[in-house]
């Protein structure tokens, strides 16, 4: 949880971020990522913490709370020497965070991108320390699940691997419901890349995965359109051929394609000491490239914390008058002491808890620091004069004319709804008789929209439609109604927040086939679907669209893609 060298470490807040997290005041902005943003702040004693506070899409979904609530406290028992712990959190709040200790020092990817490939014998440190931190880490009953170079903080006394088991809460979240997996393309396992089950064995191929890339510079089985990246991961052999030969016995038994024949982490740090011709590793102060080591020395300060808004100046309250003797001064609702430690005495039964900095007792128990209280001397009573009592005619008088003002406005009222009743029978069309002519009744669903229509429409592979545009337009976001998906020599169809059905071979595609059309699926292959045939997509906005698949690129194209005619009915869908 770190920023990256020569990127700005420590960003300024923009005005979506908060200056507050449940009690930390936020210093700088440090990043932020898939899963959410992450800030610098500082514990009640000083201490720097970087603080995730994660996306609002995963907090609206109750089942990635209850897993971020489950690996979060997981999380809690790893404290190994080779990771940043997790300290404090919130998973229950209106917005979920968690806190851990702030490392100072660059990721791995950003110490690659800036100085090139590291040293054989700073890699040999590197696997040593982050096989020590899985070992703690799966000890704990947690899989990583998305271990590469972004996660892997490089600090002056060796590696710190972070995130540790927070992708598996996004795992069956409505945003990857429809098939989409969690992790990073190029640091995936086959068995992860093939959406089967993972294991500790997955975080052994990612260790062989980031060994390569600080070694090579570039992932082991290189960049591109990600469906290549895992179709190459999960069918190819890994471009080793510029490894140092003292780094490819360790790679090579990491990047085993079953898992059940990688190598566990007692080979691993069995063969970097075999590597590094020492009986046991010990870690020099200076493991780190010169270059590295003074990005670390030279990094800017940490911001100082954020000091509390002071508090504003109470007024003194006014002297109260002297008690005469036929009003004496009420003794105090509450004696001095009577309301606790903590408290102070408002008025009866409200007492105000002192303000205390979060970071201590159970999570998200302390609110932001408030002001002192200053609680005032008791007001003298003012005596008050007894209102005249209202001679009887009076008040039988004022009843009078209040029964006839609302008598009065009651029929008005009533007069007007039924004047408003007629004239919206008149323009409904009725008659004296009272017949409606067919098709005008009142209550009449309002018509149809119109269709908009775009004939031959290329949909390109990792494109998104939004049905609400007009007119369609790609996108690369994974949020929209419909996309095209090619992975694994496999095409198709698939809707995120909308409701996907494929109509039968030869059924006639309409608006009113498409509102009964019940068979919903999140994915729809293209061999599952014949020229012509008819799919019926529903959007939460509450627009109708008919998709008919007319054909799909030839692989001898530059461009994968599927053309379409699509009809789209906006509003449809909609009961007002």
């Amino acid at each position: 949880m770190n920023g990256d060298v020569g990127a700005g470490v420590f960003q300024p807040l923009e005005a979506d971020d908060p200056p507050m997290v449940a009690g930390y005041r936020i210093a700088a902005r440090l990043g932020s990522g898939g899963m959410g943003k992450v800030y610098l702040s500082h514990t009640p004693g000083g201490r720097p913490v970087a603080i995730k506070v994660i996306r609002p899409e995963f907090a609206e979904d109750p089942e990635f709370r209850r897993r971020f609530r489950r690996e979060v406290q997981a999380a809690q028992r790893v404290q190994g020497l080779y990771t940043a712990p997790v300290i404090d959190s919130d998973t229950d709040g209106p917005g979920p965070w968690l806190a851990t200790a702030y490392v100072p020092g660059p990721t791995l990817s950003a110490a690659v991108a800036e100085h090139g490939p590291l040293p054989g014998r700073t890699i040999l440190m590197l696997v040593a320390g982050i096989a020590e931190a899985l070992q703690v880490i799966h000890g704990a009953g947690i899989v990583h699940r998305d271990l590469k170079p972004s996660n892997v903080l490089l600090a002056a006394d060796g590696p710190r691997v972070i995130d540790f088991g927070i992708a598996r809460a996004a795992d069956a979240t409505s945003l990857t419901a429809s098939g989409v997996a969690i992790g990073t393309p190029a640091f995936m396992a086959p068995e992860q890349a093939a959406g089967r089950e993972v294991s500790t064995a997955t975080d052994i191929f990612a260790l062989g995965q980031v060994a390569a890339y600080a070694a090579l510079g570039a992932p082991a089985y290189g960049e591109g359109p990600s469906h290549g990246v895992l179709y190459r991961i999960v069918h190819e052999e890994p471009d080793l051929s510029g490894l140092p030969a003292e780094l490819r016995p360790l790679v090579t038994r990491c990047l085993v394609k079953d898992p059940a024949g990688r190598a566990s982490l007692t080979e691993i740090l069995d063969l970097c000491r075999a590597a590094a011709d020492q009986t046991q590793l010990r870690r020099p102060e200076d493991w780190l490239p010169g270059g590295v080591a003074a990005g670390i020395s030279n990094r800017e300060e940490v911001p100082a914390p954020v000091p509390p808004t002071p508090a504003p100046a109470v007024a003194p309250a006014p002297t109260a008058p002297a008690a005469s003797p036929a009003a004496p001064v009420p003794a105090p609702a509450h004696p001095a002491g009577a309301a606790g430690a903590g408290h102070h005495v408002t008025a009866p039964g409200r007492p105000v808890t002192a303000a205390r900095p979060h970071g201590y007792g159970p999570p998200g128990s302390f609110g932001p620091p408030q002001p002192a209280y200053v609680p005032r001397p008791a007001p003298m009573p003012v005596p008050m004069p007894m209102p005249m009592p209202m001679p009887p005619k009076q008040r039988n008088r004022t009843a009078i004319i209040l029964v006839s003002v609302f008598g009065g406005l009651f029929l008005l009222l009533a007069g007007c709804g039924a004047l408003l009743n007629a004239i919206g029978q008149d323009t409904s069309g009725t008659g004296a008789s009272g017949a409606t002519p067919t098709g005008t009744a009142k209550g009449q669903p309002r018509p149809d929209p119109k269709p908009a229509t775009y004939n031959d429409y290329k949909l390109t592979s990792g494109y998104h439609l939004q049905f609400a545009d007009d007119p369609l337009e790609p996108h690369d976001s994974n949020k929209d109604d419909f996309y095209y998906y090619c992975a694994f020599q496999e095409c198709g169809f698939g809707a995120y927040e909308a409701k996907l059905a494929r109509l039968d071979s030869g059924a006639e595609g309409s608006l009113q086939a498409c509102r009964q059309e019940t068979r919903f699926a999140s994915r729809i292959p293209v061999e599952a679907l014949n020229k012509g045939d008819a799919m019926c997509v529903k959007t939460a906005e509450g627009s109708i669209a008919l998709v008919v698949y007319k054909g799909s690129s030839a692989k001898n194209e530059p461009s994968t893609y599927a053309t379409l005619d699509v009809t789209v009915w906006r509003g449809a869908a909609r009961k007002d």
